[in-house]
């Protein structure tokens, strides 16, 4: 197996992972994910069923196939979901040649050169953090998730605990794109004497760290 095929492979099982969410909390307004289905024949796709939730008919569902490929690189799995909020959203016209049925589903295959993606939301990179630090790659000794509070202004409250700092250390945080970066210095920035105040107004940690400006 290629290389590339190992990058596809990887992919969706990225984009399986991020949607299983979206069982439970709607895509988009009333729209939820009843199907991923990594595309046949090895092709470098996936396809996505959206329906009401709990439904299961699937005459009452919509595939979509995403193309994971976008010129010499792949897309994200953050691309995915902002194609797919964007061709179930408003009137989007198929050529016959790009609608199909898979499993009693109508199938679309998406032409990303003519779909305009819709943009990330704040809760979308709260919950793919907060997943991170749920299910970390390192053992214990990294910043561990105890808890967490959405607060106004677009903050995250974040509850931790750490081999390095004793007891359970709050931290703000602005989520955003550099998640990867962040998440690999907080073990250190929890111990940041310069960032750190007193949290007099929430018995649920020792103290607050300020990481909104990271």
């Amino acid at each position: 197996m290629s290389g590339e095929e190992h990058e596809i492979e990887d992919l969706q099982r990225e984009v399986a992972s991020l949607l299983l969410d979206h069982v439970y909390a709607p895509l988009l307004e009333d729209q939820h994910v009843r199907g991923v289905l990594p595309a046949p024949a090895g092709a470098p796709a996936v396809r996505v069923a959206l329906g009401d939730r709990n439904e299961c008919e699937p005459s009452r569902l919509t595939a979509y196939e995403i193309p994971l490929g976008a010129g010499d690189e792949l897309r994200t799995s953050h691309d995915v979901v902002g194609l797919l909020r964007a061709v179930h959203t408003g009137t989007h016209i198929y050529p016959s040649n790009r609608v199909t049925s898979v499993l009693g589903m109508d199938l679309y295959l998406v032409d990303p050169a003519h779909v305009e993606e819709a943009p990330f939301t704040t809760d979308d990179w709260a919950a793919t953090f907060l997943r991170c630090l749920a299910h970390p790659a390192q053992e214990r000794g990294a910043a561990g998730l105890r808890g967490f509070l959405f607060k106004e202004g677009g903050v995250l409250r974040l509850y931790l605990d750490s081999d390095d700092v004793p007891g359970v250390i709050a931290a703000d945080v602005r989520p955003g794109g550099a998640l990867t970066a962040l998440l690999a210095a907080l073990p250190s920035l929890l111990g940041d004497e310069w960032r750190i105040s007193d949290a007099v107004e929430d018995p649920h940690c020792r103290y607050l760290v300020d990481l909104t400006d990271w």
